[in-house]
């Protein structure tokens, strides 16, 4: 058995490091991890997106899954409902895989898994089951950046894009707003070892949509009252694999009830001044492929009804399944 089948064996649940925090719960056993989760496969929604960068959604839009729980847990966070709060449908390896085969019917232009590395073994699983029964579309891999580097370099040949956040510069930064101050190295080794594998793949390509078929997007969101980190941030991301990632400077920014309740700097919408100056930052830094974001776009719209759309159905090779 290989080191990456090791990593991603159904015993990696048993005392689980999957991922930075290394809580070695028995998520096996039923008991939670710092993810939210135990080991049983849940995902809160299924569906095409249309609001992610545009080499990902393009105009047909991307086939999005939604897992429930995250190891980070940010106190900012748009998903909450789904990432500390638990919503979400148990599926099998099998039905997931069958999700992403009703999403390729649907026209996705590729299957875009959100949080979904807490999970890694039913992942990579789930992937080569569809991609036997004839899925064809690359695997997006829409992370927190939060990741272990031996856990993304074990889905070498299952990941075809990294779409990964770099959150943070600021250990402290870091340590208040997701209890994580081990987040900018731990996400500077994760983005090292995406590159890498996409460098091994044969570097960065786009189909004839323009729509990413490998490839590494880093995403920033700037917070209000950090756009000197925000700034920090993207210098380390350039030190780390400059033009051989795309970049995307978001300012969607949206206080969710619990910041308002707290005040301060974080219970206000991120300025226009700031979002610029984050910006400047990143063209003379050298980034070639910049995604912005026009102004007025603050707006919960990005976040879609996590209502269980398409996590319900048939399994990969029950009658009336895609792959069949």
């Amino acid at each position: 058995m290989s080191a990456g089948s090791r990593i991603l064996s159904r015993a990696a649940y048993d005392a689980c490091e999957l991922c930075p925090r290394r809580c070695r719960a028995r998520r096996s056993e039923g008991r939670p991890g710092r993810c939210g989760m135990t080991s049983e496969l849940r995902v809160a929604r299924s569906a095409l997106h249309f609001w992610e960068e545009p080499p990902i959604s393009g105009e047909a839009g991307s086939g999005a899954v939604f897992f429930s729980g995250c190891p980070l847990g940010c106190v900012f966070c748009q998903n909450h409902e789904i990432s500390g709060g638990g919503f979400g449908l148990p599926v099998t390896t099998a039905r997931l895989a069958e999700m992403m085969l009703e999403l390729q019917a649907a026209g996705a232009l590729n299957v875009n898994l959100v949080t979904p590395l807490h999970y890694a073994p039913d992942v990579r699983d789930a992937v080569l089951l569809a991609r036997d029964a004839g899925l064809a579309l690359p695997i997006v891999c829409n992370t927190s950046g939060y990741e272990l580097p031996e856990v993304v370099r074990a889905l070498a040949g299952v990941v075809d894009v990294w779409l990964t956040d770099f959150k943070y510069a600021d250990p402290a930064l870091a340590g208040a707003l997701s209890g994580a101050p081990d987040y900018p190295d731990v996400a500077a080794r994760a983005l090292e070892a995406m590159c890498a594998l996409v460098a091994d793949a044969g570097a960065r390509a786009l189909g004839p949509d323009g729509s990413m078929r490998r490839g590494v997007i880093v995403r920033h969101l700037v917070l209000p009252g950090h756009a000197d980190d925000s700034c920090a941030a993207l210098d380390r991301v350039w030190e780390i694999c400059g033009n051989d990632a795309d970049l995307s400077v978001m300012n969607q920014y949206t206080p969710n009830e619990r910041v308002r309740r707290a005040g301060g700097e974080l219970a206000r919408a991120v300025s226009e001044e700031e979002y610029e100056l984050v910006l400047c930052h990143a063209d003379d830094l050298g980034f070639e492929r910049i995604w912005w974001q026009e102004g007025g776009t603050v707006s919960e719209s990005f976040v879609p009804a996590f209502d269980a759309t398409g996590v319900a159905g048939p399994e990969l090779g029950a009658p009336g399944a895609q792959g069949v």
